[in-house]
């Protein structure tokens, strides 16, 4: 049949391909077998040629838009060529009701092509002729000849629509398997960046909790060296001086390798300036009145200390947009003398913490993955929240003169 619409998904491609060179080939066979018997039972009438002129016409008009289908996407052809082929074969049936075989066949056009209301028509209208050609020609009515249409009739029609629901079946299916696909590698994409994102917090991490302590430390020792050294050791003093020197210089590298490893939201600006993005494109996105407050003065933190406090943020907003229903959230971050401080606060619906647990879909691990990463630290965490009054979140990490060196 032509086709008129979209092509179906892959896999139904070669069978429907099949069938409609199996539909063509019935089609034409039909019509020869119809053009046989009309000639057999007028081999010299007017009749039989005007039967025979008339299939082949039928044949060439029927031909070339099996031939041409893709031309028939316009709907105006795919109408003008059904009307010739109808009105072709409704001469012929004039002539003969042999040619009644071929209204089956028509019936699958008319139900392709036209739609709704309009097909059940044509279907109708097709079957009307076959019956009034029949008792027309033959003087007489019975039962089988009105029924035989009517039943063909309604055969086709069920056949279409069964047809119909097959394809929009596939279609359905297809869209799912290409929604499925389209996730899967988006999975596949954030998978690995969150992989190429831990192993990097992993390196920061080990960089400066071995090489960067550690030349801190030879640092501290060739200074304390350097101290006690008698005033005439100048030789000894030269050394350590040149110690100290490339010591301090390789520190200074390990500390250029770590900040090349923080995070992307971390590498062109600072911590303040990342959590302030963090609040205005939580506000943004989701309409929670999200803001940033800092206390004291800002100082160098360890990118180790910068990643956590940063992950926590995105953390805890992502729990209070999620699950906390909040018009509000306030996030302050704090420099004292001893620490630096982060906290949470959220006016949302609050829940009772000592409830909380892993859910077995793998979901609910933040807070848990969030304590075991600031305990890391030497940090301590505390979750304050009761149902009905909002949720704050407590974050304390330790300061040294070494570690905001």
């Amino acid at each position: 049949m032509p086709e008129t619409s979209s092509s179906p998904g892959p896999g139904l491609t070669a069978v429907l391909r099949l069938v409609r060179l199996a539909f063509h080939a019935g089609f034409l066979l039909l019509l020869a077998i119809a053009t046989a018997r009309v000639w057999l039972t007028h081999p010299t009438g007017t009749t039989g040629w005007l039967a025979a002129a008339g299939a082949a016409l039928l044949a060439v008009v029927y031909g070339s838009g099996a031939a041409l289908r893709h031309a028939l996407h316009r709907r105006w052809l795919a109408m003008s060529w059904l009307a010739a082929v109808t009105a072709v074969w409704a001469a012929l049936l004039a002539i003969s009701p042999d040619f009644s075989w071929l209204a089956f066949p028509l019936f699958f056009l008319h139900l392709h092509l036209l739609r709704g209301v309009h097909a059940l028509i044509a279907v109708v209208a097709v079957t009307a002729l076959v019956v009034t050609a029949q008792g027309w020609r033959t003087g007489t009515w019975s039962v089988g000849m009105v029924l035989g249409p009517i039943i063909g009739a309604g055969v086709a029609v069920i056949i279409t629509w069964g047809y119909a629901a097959i394809y929009a079946e596939n279609q359905r299916r297809q869209a799912l398997i290409d929604d499925l696909t389209r996730t899967r590698a988006e999975l596949a994409t954030t998978q690995h960046q969150a992989g190429v994102a831990a192993e990097r917090e992993r390196l920061a991490r080990e960089i400066h909790d071995t090489l960067a302590q550690g030349l801190s430390s030879i640092i501290l020792l060739l200074r304390a060296a350097e101290t006690a050294l008698p005033p005439e050791a100048d030789k000894a003093r030269a050394r350590i001086t040149e110690a100290h020197r490339t010591a301090a210089d390789n520190l200074d590298e390990a500390r250029r390798f770590v900040r090349d490893l923080r995070p992307p939201s971390l590498s062109d600006a600072g911590l303040p300036q990342a959590l302030d993005r963090l609040c205005q494109n939580t506000a943004r996105e989701t309409g929670t009145d999200c803001r940033l407050l800092t206390n004291g003065a800002p100082v160098a933190l360890p990118s180790g200390y910068e990643v956590a406090l940063l992950r926590a943020a995105q953390t805890s907003l992502s729990n209070v947009t999620r699950h906390a229903a909040a018009t509000t959230a306030v996030v302050t971050l704090g420099y004292l003398d001893t620490e630096v401080t982060l906290d949470i606060y959220d006016d949302g619906t609050g829940f009772d913490p000592t409830t909380v647990r892993p859910a077995p879909d793998g979901s609910g691990y933040g807070l848990t993955g969030l304590r075991e990463r600031i305990t890391a630290l030497g940090g301590s965490m505390a979750v304050e929240s009761a149902p009905g009054d909002g949720t704050a979140v407590a974050i304390r990490l330790p300061l040294t003169p070494e570690e905001i060196r």
